[in-house]
Protein backbone atom coordinates (compact mmCIF):
# COMPACT_ATOMS: atom_id res chain seq x y z
CA UNK A 1 0.00 0.00 0.00
CA UNK A 2 0.96 3.57 -0.64
CA UNK A 3 1.49 6.16 1.90
CA UNK A 4 -0.78 9.22 1.33
CA UNK A 5 -1.46 12.45 3.35
CA UNK A 6 -4.61 14.58 3.09
CA UNK A 7 -4.08 17.92 1.50
CA UNK A 8 -7.43 20.64 1.08
CA UNK A 9 -10.14 18.32 0.31
CA UNK A 10 -7.87 15.72 -2.09
CA UNK A 11 -6.46 12.77 -1.39
CA UNK A 12 -3.04 13.57 -2.56
CA UNK A 13 0.03 11.31 -2.63
CA UNK A 14 2.90 13.39 -0.70
CA UNK A 15 5.27 10.13 0.17
CA UNK A 16 6.65 7.31 -2.10
CA UNK A 17 5.68 3.75 -1.54
CA UNK A 18 8.30 1.31 -0.08
CA UNK A 19 9.04 -0.33 -3.14
CA UNK A 20 8.28 2.98 -5.44
CA UNK A 21 11.66 3.85 -6.04
CA UNK A 22 12.98 0.18 -6.70
CA UNK A 23 10.39 0.45 -9.52
CA UNK A 24 11.09 3.79 -10.88
CA UNK A 25 14.65 2.07 -11.08
CA UNK A 26 13.27 -0.26 -12.77
CA UNK A 27 11.50 1.57 -15.20
CA UNK A 28 14.40 3.96 -16.40
CA UNK A 29 16.66 1.11 -16.80
CA UNK A 30 13.95 -0.78 -19.13
CA UNK A 31 12.30 1.63 -20.36
CA UNK A 32 8.30 0.24 -18.97
CA UNK A 33 7.69 -1.80 -16.53
CA UNK A 34 4.22 -3.76 -16.51
CA UNK A 35 0.99 -2.37 -15.40
CA UNK A 36 0.82 -5.09 -13.13
CA UNK A 37 4.00 -4.74 -10.99
CA UNK A 38 3.27 -0.87 -10.82
CA UNK A 39 2.45 0.21 -7.18
CA UNK A 40 0.02 2.87 -7.18
CA UNK A 41 1.54 5.76 -5.84
CA UNK A 42 3.50 5.64 -8.92
CA UNK A 43 0.98 7.18 -11.13
CA UNK A 44 -0.62 8.83 -8.19
CA UNK A 45 2.63 11.06 -8.05
CA UNK A 46 2.80 11.25 -11.74
CA UNK A 47 5.85 9.17 -12.32
CA UNK A 48 4.55 6.55 -14.43
CA UNK A 49 2.32 6.94 -16.97
CA UNK A 50 0.89 4.87 -19.64
CA UNK A 51 2.94 3.93 -22.65
CA UNK A 52 1.19 4.94 -26.01
CA UNK A 53 2.17 1.71 -27.81
CA UNK A 54 1.17 -0.87 -25.02
CA UNK A 55 -1.32 0.36 -22.15
CA UNK A 56 -0.54 -2.81 -20.20
CA UNK A 57 2.99 -1.02 -19.84
CA UNK A 58 3.69 2.00 -17.52
CA UNK A 59 6.81 4.44 -18.87
CA UNK A 60 8.88 6.70 -16.34
CA UNK A 61 8.56 10.76 -16.10
CA UNK A 62 10.65 13.09 -15.05
CA UNK A 63 10.76 13.70 -11.43
CA UNK A 64 10.72 17.88 -12.33
CA UNK A 65 7.66 17.43 -15.08
CA UNK A 66 5.79 15.32 -12.33
CA UNK A 67 6.52 17.66 -9.64
CA UNK A 68 5.01 20.78 -11.85
CA UNK A 69 2.25 18.70 -12.77
CA UNK A 70 0.93 18.12 -8.58
CA UNK A 71 2.12 21.17 -7.25
CA UNK A 72 1.25 23.85 -9.28
CA UNK A 73 -2.69 23.35 -8.37
CA UNK A 74 -1.70 22.91 -4.68
CA UNK A 75 0.38 26.56 -4.48
CA UNK A 76 -2.47 28.32 -6.42
CA UNK A 77 -4.60 27.61 -4.15
CA UNK A 78 -2.46 27.78 -0.95
CA UNK A 79 -2.33 31.58 -2.61
CA UNK A 80 -6.06 31.79 -3.28
CA UNK A 81 -5.99 31.26 0.82
CA UNK A 82 -3.65 33.68 1.89
CA UNK A 83 -5.44 36.18 -0.25
CA UNK A 84 -8.53 35.19 1.44
CA UNK A 85 -7.32 35.68 5.13
CA UNK A 86 -5.14 38.90 4.17
CA UNK A 87 -8.66 40.13 2.86
CA UNK A 88 -10.92 39.28 5.86
CA UNK A 89 -8.02 40.68 8.50
CA UNK A 90 -8.32 44.04 6.39
CA UNK A 91 -12.09 43.66 6.36
CA UNK A 92 -11.93 42.95 10.24
CA UNK A 93 -9.37 46.20 11.22
CA UNK A 94 -11.95 47.92 9.29
CA UNK A 95 -14.58 47.74 12.15
CA UNK A 96 -12.13 47.05 15.01
CA UNK A 97 -12.17 50.60 15.99
CA UNK A 98 -15.56 50.91 15.49
CA UNK A 99 -16.42 47.79 17.94
CA UNK A 100 -13.61 49.15 20.79
CA UNK A 101 -15.51 52.82 20.92
CA UNK A 102 -19.24 51.63 20.98
CA UNK A 103 -18.80 47.75 22.63
CA UNK A 104 -20.48 48.27 25.97
CA UNK A 105 -18.47 51.86 26.43
CA UNK A 106 -14.53 49.91 26.65
CA UNK A 107 -12.68 47.83 25.13
CA UNK A 108 -10.74 46.98 28.17
CA UNK A 109 -13.66 44.77 29.59
CA UNK A 110 -15.27 42.74 26.72
CA UNK A 111 -18.28 41.06 27.12
CA UNK A 112 -18.35 36.84 25.39
CA UNK A 113 -21.56 35.54 24.76
CA UNK A 114 -22.01 31.73 23.67
CA UNK A 115 -19.75 28.86 24.68
CA UNK A 116 -18.38 28.71 21.41
CA UNK A 117 -17.07 32.41 21.49
CA UNK A 118 -15.70 31.74 25.28
CA UNK A 119 -14.10 28.77 23.75
CA UNK A 120 -12.42 30.48 20.95
CA UNK A 121 -10.95 33.03 22.90
CA UNK A 122 -9.82 31.68 25.91
CA UNK A 123 -7.95 28.78 23.41
CA UNK A 124 -6.47 31.87 21.36
CA UNK A 125 -5.32 33.54 24.49
CA UNK A 126 -3.95 30.32 25.78
CA UNK A 127 -2.24 29.59 22.50
CA UNK A 128 -0.46 33.47 22.70
CA UNK A 129 0.42 33.07 26.03
CA UNK A 130 4.40 33.12 26.51
CA UNK A 131 5.63 33.51 30.21
CA UNK A 132 2.53 32.55 32.53
CA UNK A 133 -1.09 31.27 33.31
CA UNK A 134 -3.19 31.63 36.32
CA UNK A 135 -6.55 29.69 36.79
CA UNK A 136 -8.98 29.00 39.46
CA UNK A 137 -11.49 26.44 39.00
CA UNK A 138 -14.44 26.16 42.35
CA UNK A 139 -17.03 23.67 42.10
CA UNK A 140 -14.89 20.76 42.53
CA UNK A 141 -14.29 17.96 40.06
CA UNK A 142 -14.42 19.06 36.17
CA UNK A 143 -15.97 17.13 33.47
CA UNK A 144 -13.29 15.12 31.44
CA UNK A 145 -13.91 16.63 28.11
CA UNK A 146 -12.59 19.89 29.31
CA UNK A 147 -9.84 18.41 31.54
CA UNK A 148 -8.99 16.83 28.19
CA UNK A 149 -8.91 20.13 26.17
CA UNK A 150 -6.71 21.82 29.34
CA UNK A 151 -4.10 19.07 29.30
CA UNK A 152 -3.57 19.52 25.62
CA UNK A 153 -3.20 23.18 26.23
CA UNK A 154 -1.05 22.67 29.19
CA UNK A 155 1.06 20.94 27.26
CA UNK A 156 1.28 23.03 24.25
CA UNK A 157 2.31 25.88 27.07
CA UNK A 158 5.50 23.53 28.70
CA UNK A 159 6.47 23.47 25.23
CA UNK A 160 6.82 27.12 25.19
CA UNK A 161 8.48 27.59 28.40
CA UNK A 162 4.98 29.24 29.96
CA UNK A 163 4.61 28.63 33.92
CA UNK A 164 1.82 27.67 34.59
CA UNK A 165 -0.08 27.40 38.49
CA UNK A 166 -3.66 26.28 38.99
CA UNK A 167 -5.95 26.45 41.71
CA UNK A 168 -8.74 24.07 42.85
CA UNK A 169 -11.22 23.37 45.66
CA UNK A 170 -9.67 20.51 48.33
CA UNK A 171 -13.09 18.11 47.43
CA UNK A 172 -11.09 17.60 43.66
CA UNK A 173 -8.70 15.63 45.47
CA UNK A 174 -11.29 12.36 45.60
CA UNK A 175 -12.49 13.58 41.93
CA UNK A 176 -10.91 10.77 39.74
CA UNK A 177 -10.54 12.47 36.76
CA UNK A 178 -9.62 15.96 37.76
CA UNK A 179 -6.93 14.21 39.56
CA UNK A 180 -6.07 12.07 36.46
CA UNK A 181 -5.46 15.24 35.01
CA UNK A 182 -3.40 17.07 37.67
CA UNK A 183 -1.14 14.07 37.96
CA UNK A 184 -0.51 14.38 33.90
CA UNK A 185 -0.21 18.23 34.14
CA UNK A 186 2.17 18.33 37.17
CA UNK A 187 4.21 15.37 35.56
CA UNK A 188 4.56 18.44 32.90
CA UNK A 189 5.36 20.99 35.00
CA UNK A 190 2.08 22.50 35.70
CA UNK A 191 2.11 23.60 39.48
CA UNK A 192 -1.41 22.61 41.05
CA UNK A 193 -2.83 23.32 44.91
CA UNK A 194 -5.99 23.17 46.60
CA UNK A 195 -7.99 25.44 49.21
CA UNK A 196 -11.41 25.32 50.86
CA UNK A 197 -12.81 28.35 48.94
CA UNK A 198 -11.84 29.33 45.47
CA UNK A 199 -12.95 33.05 45.09
CA UNK A 200 -14.96 32.56 41.29
CA UNK A 201 -13.43 30.88 38.08
CA UNK A 202 -10.57 33.11 36.77
CA UNK A 203 -8.16 32.90 34.16
CA UNK A 204 -4.87 35.06 33.47
CA UNK A 205 -2.31 35.00 30.73
CA UNK A 206 0.65 36.83 31.26
CA UNK A 207 -0.41 39.37 33.57
CA UNK A 208 -2.31 41.02 30.92
CA UNK A 209 -5.45 39.43 29.95
CA UNK A 210 -8.28 37.86 32.53
CA UNK A 211 -11.57 36.33 31.87
CA UNK A 212 -13.64 35.92 34.76
CA UNK A 213 -17.70 35.56 35.07
CA UNK A 214 -20.15 37.70 34.01
CA UNK A 215 -22.05 39.06 37.23
CA UNK A 216 -24.80 37.07 37.84
CA UNK A 217 -24.63 35.05 34.89
CA UNK A 218 -23.85 31.28 33.65
CA UNK A 219 -20.10 30.84 33.68
CA UNK A 220 -20.12 28.86 30.61
CA UNK A 221 -22.40 31.40 28.20
CA UNK A 222 -20.93 34.80 29.78
CA UNK A 223 -17.90 35.66 30.47
CA UNK A 224 -15.94 39.41 30.58
CA UNK A 225 -12.29 39.86 29.27
CA UNK A 226 -10.51 42.19 30.78
CA UNK A 227 -7.30 43.94 29.64
CA UNK A 228 -7.26 46.74 31.83
CA UNK A 229 -3.97 46.88 33.66
CA UNK A 230 -5.12 47.90 36.92
CA UNK A 231 -8.13 45.37 36.66
CA UNK A 232 -5.83 42.63 35.98
CA UNK A 233 -2.99 43.47 38.46
CA UNK A 234 -5.94 43.32 41.26
CA UNK A 235 -7.25 39.77 40.12
CA UNK A 236 -3.50 38.48 40.04
CA UNK A 237 -3.05 39.69 43.70
CA UNK A 238 -6.20 38.20 44.62
CA UNK A 239 -4.97 34.19 42.95
CA UNK A 240 -1.64 34.98 44.72
CA UNK A 241 -3.44 35.51 48.23
CA UNK A 242 -5.13 32.04 47.21
CA UNK A 243 -2.39 30.56 46.53
CA UNK A 244 -0.35 31.95 49.31
CA UNK A 245 -2.74 29.86 51.64
CA UNK A 246 -3.55 26.81 49.48
CA UNK A 247 -1.80 23.40 50.24
CA UNK A 248 0.39 21.68 47.03
CA UNK A 249 -1.28 18.57 45.50
CA UNK A 250 2.06 16.28 45.89
CA UNK A 251 1.66 12.52 45.12
CA UNK A 252 3.96 10.81 47.27
CA UNK A 253 5.95 7.41 45.83
CA UNK A 254 3.88 5.26 47.85
CA UNK A 255 0.34 6.43 47.67
CA UNK A 256 -1.67 6.45 44.44
CA UNK A 257 -3.51 9.92 45.70
CA UNK A 258 -2.85 12.86 46.98
CA UNK A 259 -3.62 13.71 50.49
CA UNK A 260 -7.63 14.40 50.50
CA UNK A 261 -7.18 16.61 53.21
CA UNK A 262 -10.75 15.75 55.13
CA UNK A 263 -9.93 17.30 58.34
CA UNK A 264 -9.74 20.39 56.90
CA UNK A 265 -12.59 20.02 54.76
CA UNK A 266 -14.61 19.29 57.42
CA UNK A 267 -13.43 22.35 59.52
CA UNK A 268 -14.80 24.63 56.78
CA UNK A 269 -17.70 22.98 56.68
CA UNK A 270 -18.71 23.36 60.55
CA UNK A 271 -17.51 26.81 60.29
CA UNK A 272 -20.01 28.00 57.87
CA UNK A 273 -22.71 25.79 59.72
CA UNK A 274 -22.22 27.89 62.97
CA UNK A 275 -21.91 31.25 60.69
CA UNK A 276 -25.53 30.29 59.65
CA UNK A 277 -25.16 28.51 55.99
CA UNK A 278 -27.58 25.75 55.10
CA UNK A 279 -25.98 22.39 53.81
CA UNK A 280 -27.15 23.42 49.89
CA UNK A 281 -25.10 27.05 50.56
CA UNK A 282 -21.99 25.09 52.47
CA UNK A 283 -22.09 22.75 49.26
CA UNK A 284 -22.20 25.12 46.80
CA UNK A 285 -19.09 27.03 48.57
CA UNK A 286 -17.18 24.40 48.94
CA UNK A 287 -17.35 22.38 45.66
CA UNK A 288 -19.31 19.28 47.13
CA UNK A 289 -22.67 17.71 47.25
CA UNK A 290 -25.39 18.26 49.49
CA UNK A 291 -25.05 14.94 50.49
CA UNK A 292 -21.53 14.75 51.31
CA UNK A 293 -21.97 18.10 53.80
CA UNK A 294 -24.52 16.35 55.25
CA UNK A 295 -22.11 13.63 56.11
CA UNK A 296 -19.64 15.44 57.65
CA UNK A 297 -22.16 17.25 59.73
CA UNK A 298 -23.51 14.07 61.41
CA UNK A 299 -20.30 12.40 61.88
CA UNK A 300 -19.58 15.39 64.42
CA UNK A 301 -23.20 15.77 65.68
CA UNK A 302 -23.07 12.05 66.67
CA UNK A 303 -19.53 12.23 68.13
CA UNK A 304 -20.69 15.48 70.16
CA UNK A 305 -24.41 14.25 70.86
CA UNK A 306 -26.04 17.14 69.89
CA UNK A 307 -30.25 16.87 69.52
CA UNK A 308 -30.24 19.65 67.03
CA UNK A 309 -28.65 22.43 64.64
CA UNK A 310 -28.34 24.56 67.10
CA UNK A 311 -27.18 22.36 69.91
CA UNK A 312 -24.43 21.48 67.30
CA UNK A 313 -23.26 24.97 66.35
CA UNK A 314 -23.09 25.95 69.70
CA UNK A 315 -20.89 22.28 70.92
CA UNK A 316 -19.14 22.86 67.56
CA UNK A 317 -17.89 26.26 69.17
CA UNK A 318 -17.03 25.33 72.18
CA UNK A 319 -15.38 21.76 71.53
CA UNK A 320 -12.23 23.96 69.64
CA UNK A 321 -12.98 21.70 66.54
CA UNK A 322 -12.54 25.09 64.67
CA UNK A 323 -9.42 25.67 65.80
CA UNK A 324 -7.85 22.32 64.68
CA UNK A 325 -8.39 20.82 68.01
CA UNK A 326 -9.71 17.04 68.05
CA UNK A 327 -12.47 17.61 70.38
CA UNK A 328 -13.94 15.09 72.91
CA UNK A 329 -13.25 11.83 70.97
CA UNK A 330 -14.54 12.94 67.56
CA UNK A 331 -12.48 11.44 65.69
CA UNK A 332 -12.61 13.79 62.67
CA UNK A 333 -10.39 12.87 60.70
CA UNK A 334 -8.99 10.40 58.28
CA UNK A 335 -9.29 9.74 54.94
CA UNK A 336 -13.04 8.51 54.48
CA UNK A 337 -13.91 7.79 50.67
CA UNK A 338 -17.49 9.21 51.37
CA UNK A 339 -16.70 12.87 51.40
CA UNK A 340 -16.72 12.73 47.46
CA UNK A 341 -17.24 15.84 45.15
CA UNK A 342 -20.02 13.37 43.35
CA UNK A 343 -22.60 11.39 45.13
Amino acid sequence: MCSKRDIGDDNTHVEICGDGVAVYRTALVDGRVARTATPSCLPALGLLVPAVDDPEAMVPVPPAVAETTLVRPLERRVREQQQTVAALRASMSQVEGVYRSLREGSHAVQRLTGAAMIAAAVEAEAQSATRETLTAHPGGGRPEEVLAKSLSYTLEAKKRGVRQRTLYQHTVRTHGPTLDYIKAATSAGAEVRTVDEVFDRLLIWDRSVAFIPDMGKEHHNHALRVTDPGIVHFLVSVFEHAWDRAEPVVYEPDQQRPKILTDETRRRVLRLMVDGYTDAAIAARLGMSVRTVATHLKKVSDALGSKSRAQLAYLTAQSGLLDGSPGPDCRCGGTDQHDSVHD
